[in-house]
Parts: structure tokens; C-alpha cells; sequence
């Protein structure tokens, strides 16, 4: 049962009477509590008289998946089994982070028939959000009171990672289209591959000039060369306590997730394979054998519910974990937050067992740093020496990183994604990969 606000007016109602009655020599305070015990009545009566909304039926309509930041249309179809009207209200429970609307829809179902509610929701939090059950109101004739049921349908609407990196795809793309060979730059380094001959333009390598084949024809031909393709790149990120750290509107890992999403959909294009490994002591997300259009999919529905574990990372067996993936790695990206020496002393005792027999890139989030003040105080020196420190120490391991036989890339989270990228399209370049 529960009690509207027509209740409260119409005992204030009863103010009016019983001052006239008081006038006339009648207990005030009789006459008062009269009129409220006749009001609790009527509104006893009333909540009887409603229709009982355990008689409900709930039907849910919801997208399986949608990016964060989406707004989502969620339906629910409340059936009337009973003989009587249902009038009152209706809400869906979502959890708080789902945005669903703070106010309850109104309904109104004739018996036998069924109405369709739409909930507006705009998803804040990467995730699976759940909703248990619906709380449907029935108002009684009077509406001064009504029933309450809860109605157990489950819900679940699965956040996938908004891959704002996007935007740096296209020009990366266009890159490694000047790398295999499609645009006049042709680039020559140890590991490519032949791809064809064309005429030679003036500023081409002269180095790539093909003397036999300009000997059997008229004009001076020109080998052109693309990377080699197949190559197996392993993207790690770490899911231990560092990667929990708030870094700008969100965490490390979050920007994690952009970058290794982009470094996916830029090696996906090149022809490589790429494998994903989210792990702390225990593997929380494992992509891999997954190529073509469907690799983005499939990581962005593995990331979507892993959140970061308050523990130390285990990195001998993380990197266990990456031999499993492929014997040959020829590119493995860790993405972490190896800032403190005294922390890092584990990952970089195990980092060399992985070096040797591929090319490692550990890519950081730091957080932006403020322009100083005009005029500090005390407290903004402080924290000026505190940034300071933090850079030193950044650089430490950083300077550990290269002679374990990595390579070190630290940037805001808006700035790490297209860096990872563009040191992969190097790589490429290069012939190192």
C-alpha cells in the first residue's frame, strides 16, 4: 500500500469545519482527529478497492550493446490480465550510473490490453548495468491510496568502451596506405617485402632501381616494397591496482582500452594478427584467433565489463600468458603504470624474458599537468614538487624500461593512443615488424 498526495489535501480540507465547529462550541481537537481517522479510512478503503498489480505482466525490449555516451531507448510491455482498469504509475530499477529518468510514467490499461513505456537511459559508466525488477502503483478509485507490487523481470544492457580514438584512424590509415605501396611514397627497409616495379619519378631511392628490368625496357624501372604482413602483435593491458588511478574524466585503463582499440583496427588493416590480454593475477579479458572485421567486436565486448582489481600485478605469469597466445610475437604492447621504481621492480625483472625475442613497447598514462599559479602559496609548491618528483621517477623507469630491452611511451590519455599508433606505423616503416 502506499498514499498519495490527494491524502494530505483532503485533511487540510478539513481545517475549514473545524474551526466553524470549534466556533460553535464543539472540541476543536475532537472534531479534528474525527475528520483524520475518517480520512485513514477512506484511504484504507480506497487501496482495497484498487486493482491488484501482482495481475501485471512486464516484457522487456532492450539493444543487447550500446557505446557509452549512446543514449538508449529500453521498452517495457505491461500487460493487464485482470478484469479492471489499472491507473497509477510504473518505474523500472536500473542502477543509479544506467541514467534512467528519476520520475515514475504514467499508465492507464484496460483490462486485457497492454501498454508499451519507453525508458530513456544515457549509460555513464562502462559496464554491465542491470536492472532486477519493475515497481508498478495501481491507484484506487478515489486515488487517495493505492497498491504496490515489484515485479521480477531482469534487465541487462551491456557498455561497451566509447572508442573516442576513432578519429585518429583515418589519417593512420592513410599512412600505411603510403606504406603498402598504394600512393608514389614507396618505403624501402630490412624485413619487407617486394611488391611490384613502376617508372621511375624523380626523388625516388635510387637504391630501389631495378637494373635488369631497366636494361630489358626503354625507361628506368623502379622496385617498390611493402612491410611484411602475418605479423602476430600482443596488446597487454594491466588491470592491477595502478591502472585504477584516475587520470582527467576517467581511469588509466580506460585510456588503456582506446589505445589498444586503435592499434587493433590500425594492425587488423595491415594484415597482422592481434592478440588481447587484460590481466592482474588472474586473465580478465583474452582475445585472440580473431581477424577482419570481427576483431574490434570482439574486444570491445570482452573489455566492456572488466574493471580494475585493487592488487598487484603478476607479470612472470602475465607474460606466460603471452607465450600461450603465439610463440612468435613480433610487436607486444604493455600498457601499464610503471611510475614508481620501487613498485616496478617485478615488471622490469620480467620484462626481459619477454624482449628478447620481440619488440616491446610499454605505454603509460600521465596526467595533464596544470599551468602554475601567479602566485602559489604554500600549498601549490608542494604540489609543484610533488608533479616534479613523480616526472622523476617516471624517468627512471622509463631509462630501466630501454636497457631491459624495451621501449618507453608516456602520454595523456588523450595523446597515447595516436603515439602507440604512429610508433607501430614506424615499426612498419622501418622493417621491424
Amino acid at each position: 500500500m502506499y498514499l498519495t498526495g490527494r491524502l494530505p489535501l483532503l485533511i487540510a480540507l478539513g481545517a475549514v469545519p473545524v474551526v466553524l465547529l470549534s466556533a460553535a462550541g464543539i472540541d476543536a481537537w475532537l472534531t479534528a482527529a474525527g475528520w483524520v481517522l475518517l480520512c485513514l479510512i477512506a484511504a484504507l478503503a480506497d487501496a482495497a478497492a484498487a486493482p491488484d498489480p501482482r495481475r501485471m505482466t512486464v516484457r522487456r525490449r532492450l539493444p543487447g550493446r550500446v557505446l557509452l555516451g549512446q543514449p538508449v531507448r529500453a521498452e517495457l510491455v505491461l500487460g493487464n490480465a485482470g478484469e479492471r482498469t489499472v491507473r497509477g504509475r510504473v518505474r523500472d530499477a536500473w542502477q543509479p550510473t544506467a541514467g534512467a529518468p528519476t520520475e515514475r510514467a504514467a499508465i492507464d490499461i484496460p483490462p486485457r490490453e497492454s501498454r508499451t513505456i519507453a525508458v530513456a537511459l544515457q549509460p555513464r559508466r562502462r559496464g554491465e548495468l542491470r536492472s532486477r525488477f519493475v515497481v508498478v502503483r495501481s491507484d484506487g478509485p478515489l486515488r487517495l491510496a493505492g497498491r504496490q507490487a515489484r515485479l521480477d523481470e531482469p534487465g541487462t544492457l551491456r557498455v561497451l568502451p566509447p572508442f573516442t580514438a576513432r578519429r585518429h584512424l583515418p589519417s593512420r590509415l592513410a599512412r600505411l596506405r603510403e606504406l603498402d605501396g598504394n600512393t608514389s611514397v614507396q618505403v624501402r627497409g630490412q624485413g619487407t617485402e617486394f611488391d611490384s616495379l613502376r617508372e621511375y619519378v624523380r626523388g625516388d631511392d635510387v637504391r630501389s632501381i631495378d637494373w635488369r628490368a631497366t636494361a630489358r625496357s626503354s625507361t628506368t624501372m623502379l622496385r617498390t616494397w611493402r612491410p611484411e604482413r602475418d605479423r602476430h602483435v600482443v596488446i597487454v593491458i594491466d588491470t592491477g591496482r595502478t591502472a585504477a588511478a584516475r587520470v582527467g574524466d576517467g581511469v588509466r585503463m580506460d585510456a588503456a582500452m582506446e589505445a589498444a582499440l586503435l592499434l587493433a583496427a590500425l594492425a587488423t588493416r595491415a594484415g597482422d594478427h592481434v592478440h588481447l590480454l587484460m590481466f592482474d593475477r588472474a586473465i580478465r579479458a583474452r582475445v585472440t584467433r580473431v581477424d577482419g572485421p570481427g576483431l574490434l567486436p570482439a574486444m570491445v565486448d570482452a573489455m566492456a565489463p572488466v574493471e580494475p582489481q585493487l592488487i598487484d600485478t603478476d607479470w612472470d605469469a602475465a607474460f606466460a600468458q603471452v607465450r600461450l597466445l603465439t610463440s612468435r610475437p613480433s610487436l607486444v604492447v604493455l600498457l601499464t603504470a610503471q611510475d614508481a621504481p620501487e613498485a616496478a621492480r617485478g615488471f622490469l625483472g620480467s620484462l626481459p624474458a619477454v624482449a628478447r625475442g620481440a619488440h616491446v613497447l610499454v605505454g603509460a598514462v600521465t596526467d595533464e599537468r596544470d599551468p602554475p599559479p601567479e602566485r602559489p602559496d604554500a600549498a601549490d609548491v608542494y604540489r609543484a614538487a610533488a608533479v616534479e618528483q613523480a616526472s622523476h621517477d617516471a624517468a627512471v623507469v622509463a631509462a630501466a624500461i630501454r636497457r631491459a630491452g624495451g621501449e618507453a611511451i608516456a602520454a595523456t590519455s588523450e595523446d597515447l593512443p595516436p603515439r602507440i599508433a604512429d610508433r607501430y606505423l614506424a615499426l612498419k616503416a622501418a622493417g621491424r615488424l
